[in-house]
């Protein structure tokens, strides 16, 4: 799986570490069977506009991004077996829970150097 950085369009590192689960397999497994997500980590779920929680063990924070990484909304603290979607969403950001604070809706995300 491919990692790269995530920043806010003004240099705010918002994740060192960012999966990108693009392919279907990928975005099928996304966190399952962790028991947690450390600070520094998040995965990056492209085309996605909900997730669910559902055989979780952690709350996270997920960040719901347009095409061009644009933040439409921001759910803090979702818990072990919840859902959330975002309508016109195609991105969606988990992150370790708190990692997303200072992050709200117009937020322009861009993705740094990726590592193989």
């Amino acid at each position: 799986m491919t990692t790269t950085t995530l920043e806010t369009e003004d240099g705010r590192l918002v994740c060192p570490r960012c999966h990108l689960a693009l392919k279907p397999l990928d975005r099928m497994r996304g966190l399952l069977g962790r028991s947690s997500l450390p600070s520094e980590e998040g995965m990056l779920f492209r085309p996605a506009g909900s997730i669910h929680m559902l055989f979780m063990r952690f709350a996270i924070d997920a960040v719901f991004c347009d095409r061009e990484l644009r933040v439409i909304d921001v759910v803090p603290g979702l818990r072990p077996w919840r859902f959330a979607g975002r309508r016109g969403a195609k991105v969606v950001i988990e992150l370790a829970e708190g990692a997303a604070a200072g992050l709200s809706a117009g937020d322009r995300l861009v993705l740094g150097t990726i590592e193989p």
